[in-house]
């Protein structure tokens, strides 16, 4: 990135974006000084950059903007056509070890975990998710445990104090907590209040917590925090997931995995 005072806004702005996409972050008091321009000029650049959907604003800088999440069908089908999906579910996959008891939240990333599961390793699965379960009742040498519950037609989970109360009396090996977004310093976000408490209980609930989060998600916060980073052991990411998040991630002490190029 070229320091200069001299620089028009709309150069300014996509050099601000540039340094957005490699680094995760940008600190409006170190954009001033790189550009030799006032914090009110930076603060400036970023409404509007936030105000396009280009970046979300934050206590002294910006962060990428919240992921969307296009409905679920969309999603599944996405994920289920994506060779990126498939490359890191059987990452996340081979993290698991015979015997052990699993819970696995709702989403298309949890659904390609799912279907990337060796079979006839005496695992048991417990979820919230009826497709899931419906994936693992068709294949070999799984226990299915179905968390019942109001179905939200948006995650395509099981939620509310009926599920809650069910997964209060699991105790799993291991869980896969979907993560709307997430970030080296403020941790594991949700887009929805009811489904970051059913996942941070999951978390309670679980020996080991693994994310397994897109290119996307990484960097990112959004409405509803979940957990702490501490609360997660093991990252899952893309092949091509940016070196300085990765970077950050693994310097918190988070066992950062990449996934094999699709």
């Amino acid at each position: 990135m070229t320091a200069s005072g001299d620089a028009l806004p709309q150069e300014r702005q996509q050099a601000i974006l540039r340094r957005l996409a490699i680094e995760g972050r940008v600190v409006a008091t170190e954009l001033a000084a790189e550009f030799s321009v006032s914090e009110d000029s930076i603060r400036r650049d970023l409404r509007e950059l936030a105000a396009r959907g280009l970046c979300r604003r934050v206590y002294g800088g910006a962060l990428p903007p919240t992921p969307d999440f296009p409905p679920l069908a969309r999603r599944h089908h996405e994920h289920a056509a994506g060779k990126r999906a498939l490359a890191i579910a059987a990452v996340a996959a081979a993290r698991i070890r015979p015997g052990q008891m699993l819970l696995l939240d709702a989403g298309s990333t949890n659904s390609a975990i799912a279907a990337a599961l060796p079979e006839r390793q005496a695992l048991t699965v417990a979820t919230n998710a009826p497709d899931i379960a419906q994936t693992l009742m068709a294949r070999d040498g799984f226990e299915v445990l179905l968390i019942g519950g109001r179905i939200d037609p948006s995650s395509g989970a099981a939620l509310g104090a009926q599920a809650m109360a069910q997964l209060r009396d699991l105790r799993a090996d291991l869980c896969f907590p979907g993560a709307c977004a997430i970030d080296a310093d403020h941790g594991i976000w949700s887009v929805d209040g009811e489904q970051a408490r059913f996942k941070r209980l999951m978390i309670e609930a679980s020996g080991e917590a693994i994310v397994v989060a897109t290119n996307a998600k990484l960097g990112t916060q959004a409405a509803h925090r979940v957990a702490a980073l501490e609360a997660i052991a093991t990252l899952v990411v893309e092949h091509d997931a940016p070196p300085a998040q990765r970077a950050r991630f693994g310097a918190r002490g988070i066992a950062v995995h990449v996934a094999a190029p699709p």
